[in-house]
């Protein structure tokens, strides 16, 4: 089996715009001329295209890398309502495959020089009967990138899920710390101010702050030194 360096993306909570930075991040490694691989764990909420489930997250990713290999591939495990994937998977009458989350993503190690893993919701939201995100971030090993919605609130939910990821993976790297807007109506006092704070009081780096309709990295405050793809283990 091939290796490939990977970064994880997960958030601080579900909807804080993951898949939006994910793509910006892909979109740049892309640019910078590296195969880059997507793989979405499990996806819920999938919409019916004919009688196959689209992951509207995943088909995002892939589009961003430039659609490379199986689309199928980005995400093996689709469900249609719009709940926890074990959840969603059991008004189907079926079930999350651990397995498979972890096997998931021997398809993209040879064919990539780095992999974007995405997860689903927080660290603590459930992938299946047996799993949370952390787990999965702990048995992949990448780097994990969190991405926390600038409102309100950011400074607890982000420094929350630090300790929820050193308490359950110690010896998983915290890449650092994406602050992401996603409301056009965010007050800016708030969302500056938890810049300012999030810089004072986490012990990892602040990679770049996101402000809303934003598409890439050029216009926006980033670490000057910032290489997504060194940053990927």
């Amino acid at each position: 089996m091939g290796h490939c360096r990977g970064l994880f993306i997960t958030g601080t909570n579900t909807g804080v715009g993951k898949t939006y930075v994910g793509a910006m991040i892909v979109r740049s490694l892309v640019a910078a001329g590296h195969r880059v691989g997507v793989y979405k764990l499990v996806e819920s909420g999938c919409a019916c295209e004919g009688k196959t489930l689209i992951a509207a997250d995943a088909r995002q990713l892939w589009k961003a890398a430039d659609m490379p290999g199986d689309f199928s591939k980005v995400c093996p495990q689709r469900f249609e309502a719009a709940l926890s994937p074990p959840q969603a998977a059991a008004l189907e009458d079926q079930s999350v495959n651990p397995r498979l989350l972890r096997s998931g993503l021997n398809y993209w190690r040879d064919r990539s020089d780095i992999v974007l893993v995405e997860g689903a919701g927080g660290l603590m939201s459930p992938l299946s009967t047996e799993d949370y995100n952390a787990d999965l971030a702990a048995y992949l090993g990448f780097p994990l990138v969190i991405v926390a919605e600038n409102q309100l609130g950011a400074i607890n939910a982000t420094l929350q899920t630090l300790i929820t990821a050193r308490a359950v993976a110690p010896r998983l790297p915290i890449a650092g710390v994406i602050l992401n807007v996603t409301d056009q109506r965010a007050d800016g006092v708030c969302t500056s101010q938890n810049l300012r704070e999030l810089r004072a009081r986490c012990d990892v780096p602040i990679l770049a702050y996101v402000d809303f309709g934003q598409i890439d990295f050029s216009e926006i405050e980033v670490n000057d030194d910032i290489d997504w793809f060194t940053l990927g283990q």
